[in-house]
């Protein structure tokens, strides 16, 4: 139990410093390419400080698997420049035996990712996209499901306009059932136009068999409403912009995704990509296991056999090319042509028995 003890403790320590090395790179790539972006639209350095701090949670979340296999390597590493491996092997311990406190922490790490890191990307990815959007065009765009329907909200110099739908077609290309109220740059409702349908095309919605109501004070606006055939409302959404708040899993936290998939579909739309992507973070801790024993197979030798080098760089294009795998695996899984659960769980699961059938015939021949 000791030996355990002592073998997790150094990994984590490996782990921890290597995350705040690989922390502090990604955000000052990041800090430089929120320059580049936001420099244009006059974002003071301070700003450009707190989108960096927004973003990065994101991307350390992407790079979590790298960051456990360079842990893993460095330890092992160190472990067998100080002969520790040998006098473990020496003392009875077999390799398999020495890898319980590395993988026991690999998966609290997994589940720390999934049940709290996963969150915590969501809310600083809402934020970020919502400050990115106020500094690009000075208007807050946002979206939401509910059981009511779909709910948009676009933003300009003129004002804001609040948007439901019913329901919509896969694509979020068409609304169908679509009440606008458009609000005054003070705050008050100006305007409502209830529509059959509407359809986002070149930077005006679309709107078919339409009835216009004025909401200005004085004025009866069931007297005064107006009915269209089509009628056009100027847009600062894309269809892409649409697309990506649905398209995006990682914005909602997966304690919230049953329900947010439950809506997805009552409101029309496609869910499989958030199904597959729920999966995939549920079989997190078993891939980033299956990153350690990867890692620890090709590691786990000492280094007067020579060839450290290669091993670590083996370990390294083996991890990337299960990482490859896995998201090759997703995005069939996202398009149908596998099954979800084959998806998600098959990429982690067969990490872990290469790892294994790796270390057994290193051990044993």
């Amino acid at each position: 139990m000791i030996l355990h003890m002592y073998f997790a403790r150094r990994f984590a320590l490996a782990l921890l410093s290597i995350a705040a090395v690989l922390t502090a790179l990604v955000g000052l790539v990041d800090l430089i390419d929120q320059t580049r972006k936001f420099a244009q639209f006059g974002v003071g350095f301070a700003q450009r400080i707190g989108l960096t701090l927004l973003n990065v949670p994101e991307t350390l979340n992407q790079i979590l698997p790298l960051i456990m296999i360079l842990a893993t390597v460095a330890l092992f590493v160190s472990l067998a420049r100080s002969s520790e491996l040998v006098v473990t092997r020496a003392a009875g311990r077999s390799a398999l035996r020495a890898l319980v406190g590395p993988v026991v922490v690999s998966i609290i790490i997994g589940i720390l990712a999934t049940t709290t890191l996963g969150p915590m990307v969501a809310a600083t990815s809402k934020r970020y996209a919502t400050l990115a959007e106020t500094y690009r065009s000075g208007g807050v765009s946002a979206l939401s499901i509910s059981e009511e329907g779909l709910w948009l909200r676009q933003g300009s110099d003129t004002g804001q306009t609040v948007i439901r739908a019913a329901r919509s077609n896969a694509d979020a290309s068409v609304l169908y059932g679509v009440t606008f109220v458009a609000y005054a740059p003070n705050g008050g409702p100006v305007r409502r136009i209830e529509a059959a349908s509407a359809a986002l095309r070149d930077g005006a919605w679309s709107l078919r068999m339409a009835k216009a109501w004025p909401l200005t004070v004085g004025i009866n606006p069931e007297a005064n409403a107006v009915e269209h055939e089509i009628l056009e409302i100027p847009s600062t959404l894309t269809l892409d912009s649409i697309r990506e708040r649905l398209g995006t899993p990682a914005g909602v936290s997966i304690w919230d995704m049953p329900e947010f998939i439950e809506q997805l579909e009552q409101a029309g739309f496609s869910a499989r990509k958030h199904v597959v992507w729920m999966q995939t973070e549920l079989a997190r801790p078993i891939f980033l296991m299956g990153m350690v024993l990867v890692a620890a197979a090709f590691t786990m030798r000492h280094t007067r056999f020579g060839g450290t080098g290669t091993a670590v760089l083996a370990a390294v294009l083996l991890g990337f090319g299960l990482y490859f795998i896995r998201s090759f695996a997703q995005i069939l899984g996202e398009n149908g042509q596998i099954p979800v659960l084959l998806a998600a769980w098959a990429p982690p699961v067969a990490s872990i028995l290469l790892a294994l059938g790796l270390l057994l015939r290193a051990e044993d021949g």
